[in-house]
């Protein structure tokens, strides 16, 4: 297949455009940077220094001889998204080109409104691109389980069947997302939605849950091929940050009680859960939903891993509660059905010991490039002034 990875720098997206070149698929990889200009502004680097696109795609094709086709631009501009559409013309587009982080959206008006803009409109002009020049492309796009919110009831698989007076119909399940982040995704899959069901495009949209680990089969190839791997609260995912904070000798950040339950997968899974949904794609006029998680654990559940892992490998990790600085309930029910991947063929790695141990061993070779000053600057969803987003180094 041609497949196009929007968002090809990210966490995710450049160990997607290795996973489908390595397994013999033209790739072609876009980006803006914003990430990486982002982790600059707000001073949290990731773990690892790595190459930009342009020379990780050198790299990757000196080592397994297959080539990434890099493009840097905006997919905002839509004549820029378009010209990528009419000369590659894509059998697949991966869209994970939005702004990632809740953190983010809820620090200031500045980044709410770029969140809102950013995220709306690459997945306004992707529908667009698609039904102009290529009306056969199968659109997967990376939703998160965050668009469900903690409902009191057993979370569906994207849709949910209501009766009442006596009558049936089968509607999105309802949404209620705890940061302006996961409210514009809410709105991605309103929009693709009502395209699907006016355009008849086809759309498959994955609620992923939190996604930990740093190593995937092809990165393993060369440290220069690593993900992008934050370890700062704007940009990190909660175990990745948890293990970064033993090795440094830092408290586990407990937001609360920490009995916030949420599901989570490893990056392998992340791969393959993707390359499944684009292996066997939605139909035309379908928008398909999975919900891409594995395992479910709450915050405190997470911390005692990491706990018995780090102090197995001599290390003393304390473990301490934090004023939640995130609007969302601390005691809840979470049920979210998980089945439709593992149908279609998903193999989970599951957090193991040795999962964890793997991680702080990866860790430790870099721990010298760990800064405990980026760990924990306090973001919180209610707005801050002026001189308390300046003391916190946000501003």
């Amino acid at each position: 297949m041609k497949v196009l990875v929007l968002g090809a720098d990210g966490y995710l997206g450049w160990p997607t455009c290795m996973y489908f070149s390595q397994r013999g698929h033209e790739v072609a990889g876009v980006d803006n940077y914003f990430r990486r200009n982002a982790a600059t502004e707000l001073d949290c680097e990731p773990l690892v220094p790595v190459p930009n696109l342009v020379q990780r795609a050198r790299i990757w094709r000196k080592i397994t001889g297959k080539d990434i086709h890099i493009h840097i631009g905006d997919i905002t501009d839509y004549h820029f998204l378009k010209d990528i559409f009419k000369n590659y013309r894509p059998d697949v587009t991966i869209h994970y080109a939005e702004q990632p982080s809740a953190p983010y959206s809820m620090i200031d008006y500045n980044k709410a409104a770029f969140t809102i803009r950013n995220n709306l409109i690459s997945t306004l002009n992707v529908t667009y691109a698609v039904k102009e020049i290529t009306p056969d492309c199968h659109i997967v796009k990376l939703g998160t389980m965050g668009e469900y919110g903690t409902p009191n009831i057993d979370i569906e698989e994207g849709w949910i069947e209501i009766e009442q007076n006596g009558r049936k119909d089968r509607f999105l399940f309802p949404r209620q997302a705890s940061s302006l982040y996961h409210t514009t995704k809410i709105q991605d899959t309103d929009l693709l939605w009502f395209y699907v069901r006016t355009w008849g495009i086809r759309v498959t949209d994955l609620m992923q849950g939190p996604v930990y680990g740093i190593s995937t089969d092809e990165a393993d190839l060369d440290p220069q091929l690593m993900p992008h791997f934050s370890y700062d609260e704007i940009f990190g995912t909660v175990l990745n940050r948890f293990v970064v904070q033993a090795v440094a000798g830092h408290p586990l950040t407990i937001y609360g009680k920490g009995n916030q339950i949420r599901g989570y997968l490893n990056i392998k899974d992340t791969l393959q859960c993707v390359y499944l949904s684009a292996m066997r794609p939605a139909m035309s006029g379908e928008l398909r939903i999975f919900n891409q998680v594995t395992e479910t654990f709450s915050v405190n559940e997470l911390a005692k891993k990491v706990k018995r892992v780090g102090e197995s490998l001599g290390y003393q990790v304390e473990v301490r509660n934090y004023e939640n600085p995130r609007v969302e309930k601390e005691e809840h029910f979470y049920n979210p059905k998980y089945s439709g991947l593992l149908e279609l063929g998903l193999k989970p790695h599951y957090l193991t010991d040795e999962v964890i141990e793997e991680m702080f061993r990866v860790v430790e070779k870099h721990k010298h490039n760990i800064h405990k000053d980026k760990i924990f600057k306090g973001i919180k969803w209610q707005q801050r002034s002026c001189e308390e987003k300046i003391e916190i180094g946000v501003g």
